[in-house]
């Protein structure tokens, strides 16, 4: 019999904290809580969880300075983390982003769609971190090695930046990535390069894919992600 995983929610909101107790166990999880940050840092150093859920605001120690903690240790900073915020909080969102969080769910949400990210981001725990030389996608392949896109035996343009910004969105999919991390993959000889410049090589991305556009999501105020699941 498989153990169940550990998750531990850092989350001062009780009535939240009770929903999404409830919805762990419903899907599988053993779930631990903590009220405050600097409860919540103790517990990860006690229990080495499998995920941590955290909120941003909390008393004590706030969640950046939680997730900044754990990813600057080097026993604590492989253990994913997805961010739970209210929609007035996205710069910070960011910033946890940046600092290392996997993923983020806004306020309010659904302990439905928080669950099915929390299931994504440990399958991507299990993977290799290895970039693979062909990825494939519904009809669509990217050779790694080759800098080539193709849909079928169709051959498709793809501009170096384009070409990152998708190996990147691939090898990272279903996780929310921001503007600047986006930006590291961009080629351009360009001095005054900005993060709203992922926008413009992101809708040329879209086009290619044509029908299958939406395959690349918009998380607003954040970033963009790659389907997890592709329709």
């Amino acid at each position: 019999m498989n153990q169940k995983k550990t998750i531990l929610l850092i989350e001062d909101e009780e009535d939240t904290a009770a929903i999404i107790k409830l919805q762990a166990e419903i899907s599988g999880y053993r779930l631990l809580i903590e009220y405050d940050g600097i409860s919540g840092y103790r517990s990860i150093e006690k229990e080495k969880p499998d995920l941590v859920i955290l909120d941003i605001m909390l008393p004590g120690l706030n969640g950046l300075d939680v997730c900044r903690k754990m990813k600057s240790h080097p026993e604590f900073k492989s253990i994913p983390v997805i961010i739970i915020s209210a929609k007035a909080e996205e710069l910070d969102v960011v910033l946890g982003l940046e600092l290392g969080a996997d993923d983020y769910v806004a306020k309010p949400f659904s302990t439905k769609v928080l669950f099915s990210r929390v299931k994504a981001v440990l399958r991507r725990g299990r993977e290799p971190d290895k970039v693979p030389r062909i990825m494939t996608f519904g009809d669509f392949t990217l050779e790694v090695d080759r800098y080539l896109l193709r849909k079928k035996e169709k051959y498709i343009p793809i501009t170096l930046s384009e070409f990152g910004i998708l190996r990147r969105l691939l090898t990272n999919r279903g996780r929310v990535l921001t503007r600047s991390q986006l930006l590291d993959d961009v080629q351009n000889d360009d001095a005054f390069i900005v993060d709203r410049n992922i926008d413009v090589h992101i809708a040329s991305l879209r086009k290619k894919l044509g029908p299958h556009f939406n395959w690349i999501e918009t998380v607003r105020g954040v970033g963009y992600r790659f389907k997890d699941e592709l329709n």
